[in-house]
């Protein structure tokens, strides 16, 4: 199985950071801003590549994606940012979307108090909502219209957790296949994902980065996981970075 992070395009939590750093008037939920969905477009076009391997194909050369890429399942996060994104790859690639509730950011969905910094839980987008961003959504049966969040603040403990609740999930899931399966989901989350999958959650102030758009590539074999590639970004034009 090969499995492809993904984050999402640029957000206007993003954009704002980039400008001011600051998060003073940061969104709960963002939405992508016009560069983002530019970024996604791209991304859509690169990952639309069929895969074609010629007789004698390179094995370098296509474990860096050189014929393409073939994915046969979308997962996304329903944060907006996340499924807007998603949602152009998959309909890009002709593919079903699947809602999956484990993808989200750490923390979840919060807007902060600028005067006391307490985190004030938010609720989420509701199903129609999240149908309204795509139609062709298929969604946890968990979501309601009450919102899909609606949870405390989710510290570091939990995260871990379920990236590991995640990952066997994945195992469960796919691991005995050739699928090809992509994640849309964000920057924390990745950190916390990969750094436990490899048992690396003591990294100290160590940071494993992830780009806007950018792709992570990662293969499950008996003998393991290998690390094909991380954070790549080639596919965007200076411009979009």
């Amino acid at each position: 199985m090969e499995l492809y992070f993904i984050r999402h395009a640029q957000s206007e939590n993003n954009a704002l950071w980039e400008s001011t750093r600051s998060s003073d008037g940061r969104h709960p939920d963002p939405d992508l801003t016009e560069k983002g969905v530019r970024q996604a477009l791209y991304l859509a076009s690169f990952l639309k590549t069929p895969r074609s391997l010629p007789p004698n194909a390179n094995r370098g050369a296509d474990w860096h994606n050189r014929y393409g890429f073939g994915i046969t399942h979308i997962y996304c996060s329903l944060m907006k940012r996340a499924v807007r994104t998603a949602a152009i790859v998959a309909q890009a690639l002709n593919l079903p979307l699947y809602g999956h509730l484990d993808l989200h950011e750490n923390g979840g969905i919060y807007w902060q108090d600028p005067e006391t910094g307490d985190s004030i839980i938010q609720a989420g987008l509701s199903r129609s909502s999240l149908l309204a961003l795509y139609p062709n959504f298929i969604l946890p049966s968990e979501v309601s219209e009450e919102g899909w969040w609606n949870r405390p603040f989710e510290t570091e403990d939990e995260s871990r957790f379920r990236a590991k609740r995640l990952w066997q999930w994945l195992l469960e899931r796919h691991g005995s296949t050739e699928d090809r399966v992509a994640f849309f989901s964000h920057a924390g989350f990745y950190h916390t994902f990969l750094s436990t999958i490899l048992g690396l959650e003591h990294m100290g102030n160590a940071w494993v980065s992830l780009s806007n758009c950018a792709i992570t590539r990662l293969d499950i074999t008996p003998d393991g996981v290998w690390v094909a590639y991380t954070n790549r970004v080639d596919f965007l034009p200076d411009s979009l970075l």
